[in-house]
Order: structure tokens, then C-alpha cells, then sequence
């Protein structure tokens, strides 16, 4: 007799290889920080707010984004990303670096450029600031000049 099940085998293979960040050991001792299917270092906006004292905050959308309608992380710092690998020694070294754009796409190219430079502790904000903002997080519109 065969037995049909379905109605478990969908749900168990919707979340199939998907990593549960509640049972995985943290990849930074710095904070939360997990690995993407595309081997990025992402950490949660909600544990940035409540950490911003600790880290630094890179910004790496350009800068009528960053004075845009998303606004930005407050004292955040602003290197768009075509300038990152020439700016790199713009960025205090004394913290865990965390990267932040729009959606979270160039700030993971952030990640990457960084660490091919040394850096260690860097991880991309998850979501970016869509991400940020649908979780009503705190922003700023305090504008940066040319």
C-alpha cells in the first residue's frame, strides 16, 4: 500500500537547504551575522538598531539616494560604491563594519571588495534600507553636500 504525503512533503520542501538563524552559530563574534545562499555576510536590521553604538555604518548607495526618500541610518558614513576600493582608508578601522544600500545588492559587492582589502569583520544589512524602513526603523534626512 502506498501512502501519500503530500500535504508534508510540500511544506518540508519549501524550506529544504534553507538555513534556520535561530540553530546556526553565528559567523562573527562581533554579532548575528549568517551567510546567504550566495556566501554574503548579512546581519539583521533590527539587531543594527540595537547595536549601533558598536559598529560602523558604511552607506554605499549614491549620494541623492542617501539624501533620498529611504533616507539613511543616522551617522551613517557615505562612500558610494564605485569609490569604495579607492576610499577604503576613509573607513575607522576600530569597529565591525556593516554596509548598507538600497535593497542590499551593492552593499554584498561592499562586502566582497572589503574583505578582498583585509577586512574581517564586515557584514551587509539585510534587506538594505527597503528593508530598514518596512520594519519601521528609525532614519535620518539630514543632507550631505557635494
Amino acid at each position: 500500500m502506498i501512502v501519500m504525503k503530500i500535504d508534508q512533503a510540500i511544506p518540508a520542501n519549501c524550506v529544504c537547504g534553507r538555513p534556520d538563524p535561530a540553530i546556526l552559530p553565528s559567523l562573527a563574534s562581533w554579532g548575528p551575522v549568517y551567510l546567504t545562499y550566495a556566501g554574503i555576510r548579512e546581519i539583521d536590521p533590527q539587531w543594527l538598531v540595537e547595536n549601533l553604538d558598536q559598529v560602523h555604518v558604511l552607506d554605499v548607495r549614491e549620494m541623492e539616494e542617501f539624501n533620498g526618500q529611504l533616507g539613511h541610518i543616522a551617522h551613517a558614513q557615505l562612500i558610494p560604491l564605485p569609490e569604495l576600493a579607492q576610499r577604503i582608508g576613509e573607513i575607522p578601522p576600530d569597529r565591525p563594519l556593516v554596509t548598507v544600500c538600497q535593497s542590499g545588492r551593492r552593499s554584498a559587492q561592499a562586502t566582497v571588495i572589503l574583505a578582498k582589502q583585509g577586512w574581517m569583520e564586515v557584514a551587509s544589512l539585510r534587506g538594505g534600507m527597503l528593508g530598514w524602513q518596512a520594519a519601521n526603523l528609525p532614519i535620518t534626512r539630514d543632507l550631505i553636500q557635494d
